[in-house]
């Protein structure tokens, strides 16, 4: 073998290590996150979901270091997700999102009563401090709105707010990062719900998001996302 043939299969040789090793730090850098949450998660798969619109500004910004998963369940509230918390664990999360509560307020029976926000602060706690010893990293997200009018006349609006309340407390408390949804959305009504409609701004229902929602939504998880 000449010295020429040589240094070539050296330099092919070197290359595949290479190119090895960089798969190998693609995989180690991969990080999985799990959207933990209801039905506005679970419709956040469909084709203009807030998690495939997470998916479009990946591709267009060029970053593949991210694996979205959803564990949106129509219905659920926070007790909920505590029965179902073991099976996103079984994931092994890099990422978990935790964006849950309108049910709880939603499902109130009766809106004369004054909001009972002590089990659900409870449950929260416990699905914090269990992914957190699983050294799981969080982001909080507070639920947006149930109706959209602009000066605090929807119907659940005192119990919602109390909720949210809760969430900034426990992200505060837990030195964990928070996606404030409810502000985000409230100060977007306060600028375009010109007519201060209860619905048809940023969703279809005064809940569920519609296509800007979904994308404005998107836009506000992933800044967070990324900063971990």
């Amino acid at each position: 073998m000449s010295i020429t043939t040589g240094l070539i299969w050296i330099v092919i040789f070197v290359a595949i290590v290479s190119f090895i090793l960089f798969l190998k730090d693609k995989k180690i850098k991969l990080q999985r996150v799990i959207f933990f949450g209801d039905s506005i998660t679970e419709f956040g798969t469909q084709p203009k979901g807030y998690i495939s619109a997470m998916k479009e500004m990946l591709r267009y910004q060029n970053i593949e270091n991210l694996e979205f998963i959803s564990a949106g369940v129509s219905g659920d509230k926070v007790s909920d997700l505590l029965l179902r918390m073991n099976d996103v664990i079984a994931q092994s999360p890099d990422i978990v999102v935790l964006w849950i509560g309108v049910n709880d307020v939603w499902q109130t029976s009766d809106l004369t009563a004054e909001p009972d926000t002590a089990e659900f602060k409870k449950n929260y706690t416990t699905i914090v401090k269990v992914l957190l010893e699983k050294n799981i990293n969080l982001v909080l997200v507070t639920p947006a709105v149930i109706g959209e009018k602009k000066d605090n006349s929807n119907p659940l609006d005192e119990s919602l707010q109390q909720h949210c309340e809760v969430i900034r407390s426990i992200a505060d408390e837990f030195k964990l990062l928070l996606c404030d949804m409810h502000s985000f959305f409230r100060l977007y009504e306060s600028k375009y719900n010109k007519a201060n409609a209860i619905k048809g701004i940023l969703t279809v229902d005064g809940v569920h998001l519609n296509d800007m929602g979904n994308r404005f939504a998107a836009n506000e998880i992933l800044k967070i996302v990324k900063e971990i």
